[in-house]
C-alpha cells in the first residue's frame, strides 16, 4: 500500500487507511485495532505521502526516511522504542538520516516516524516502491 492511503489523524493514536469517500469526508480504518470511523472535515488529517523531514539541504520525503530506517534496521522493527528518551531517540535518528534539521526536527516528531514506521512494519506496509508502481499501473 502505498503512504497516499495512510492517514494521521490529529488526536487520535495510531495511523489509519483509507477505506473509502463520502459526501461529508470519508471512513478510515485503525491500523491498531481494525475499527472504522468516519472521518470529516473538522479532523486534522495529514496523508503521511505529504509529510517531509527537514534536513540540511532539502525536505526529504516520510517515505525515504522510512526506507533508511527500514534499511538500517534489516526490513525489522527498530532497535530503540518511540518511548526512549529525546537524546536516545536524536542519537538513533542522527545514525539515519545524520544530515537532518536538528532545530526544526523535535524530539516529538522523531517519536512519532519511529512509532509510525513500527505500525507500518507490523502490518508489512513498508513495500512502498512496489506499491507506488502498482497503483501508477492502475491509472
Amino acid at each position: 500500500m502505498s503512504l497516499e492511503k495512510v492517514l494521521s489523524i490529529s488526536g487520535r493514536p495510531g495511523l489509519y487507511k483509507l477505506i473509502a469517500q463520502t459526501r461529508g469526508g470519508f471512513i478510515a480504518e485503525s491500523l491498531l485495532d481494525k475499527k472504522k470511523i468516519s472521518v470529516n472535515m473538522q479532523h486534522n488529517v495529514s496523508i503521511l505521502s505529504e509529510i517531509a523531514v527537514y534536513t540540511l539541504q532539502e525536505e526529504l520525503p516520510l517515505r525515504e526516511v522510512f526506507n533508511k530506517i527500514k534499511e538500517k534496521e534489516n526490513g525489522k522493527s527498530t532497535s530503540i522504542s518511540h518511548k526512549e528518551s529525546k537524546d536516545k531517540l536524536e542519537e538513533y535518528f542522527f545514525e539515519v538520516l545524520p544530515d537532518y534539521d536538528e532545530d526544526r526536527v523535535y524530539a516529538s516528531d522523531i517519536k512519532k516516524i519511529i512509532q509510525w514506521y513500527n505500525l507500518l512494519e507490523k502490518h508489512d506496509m513498508l513495500d512502498f516502491d512496489k506499491a507506488e508502481a502498482s497503483s501508477e499501473e492502475e491509472e
